[in-house]
């Protein structure tokens, strides 16, 4: 490092974020991937779905090019319908003021950054869906009472951020293999 010339650290940590950036995508992508086909009804030979969402995709790429898009704000009423979890619920978990998911609505888009949390409790969703067997009231349940394994949180609250998440598709992971933690 001593022989970096004088803008380097700054240049190289701009590159370190971009590099962590791509590859949180990434990340992102191929749990969906991994996620729609660990059900057979969701993958489909043109690609995947991603049923809760109302969304298709070519390829992890495609994927991608849509969150970076921003998904239509259907995908978050779809997410609702399929749910029965309330839009307002929702938009809390994803961190969407009342009056931002208003102008959302108008607009009839989501930025990326709230496509790709969207996507994350999507995916969480589903998980708990399949644990409970195709039983959505069930696993709806399951998602919105806190848990002595998250801290005393819902496993739906718990996964506002990527590291909950995980934690939660851990849980949901021990449990269908009758771990009780």
């Amino acid at each position: 490092m001593k022989n970096m010339p004088a803008g380097a650290p700054a240049k190289w940590h701009k590159f370190v974020d971009k590099v962590a950036e791509f590859s949180y995508h990434q990340s992102m992508a191929h749990s969906a991937v991994v996620s729609a086909n660990s059900r057979s009804s969701g993958v489909r030979a043109q690609g995947l779905r991603i049923v809760s969402l109302g969304l298709k995709a070519a390829s992890a790429g495609d994927l991608i090019q849509q969150i970076q898009q921003g998904f239509a704000f259907a995908a978050l009423q779809t997410l609702a319908a399929e749910s029965g979890i309330a839009l307002s619920q929702l938009a809390a978990v994803l961190g969407i003021p009342e009056r931002t998911l208003a102008r959302r609505k108008a607009e009839r888009k989501l930025t990326w950054e709230e496509s790709e949390r969207l996507l994350r409790v999507a995916r969480v969703f589903e998980s708990a869906v399949e644990l409970f067997e195709g039983d959505v009231p069930a696993a709806v349940r399951w998602l919105t009472t806190p848990r002595k394994a998250l801290s005393g949180q819902a496993p739906l609250t718990y996964s506002r951020t990527e590291v909950g998440a995980r934690e939660v598709a851990g849980l949901i992971g021990r449990l269908e293999h009758g771990i009780f933690s």
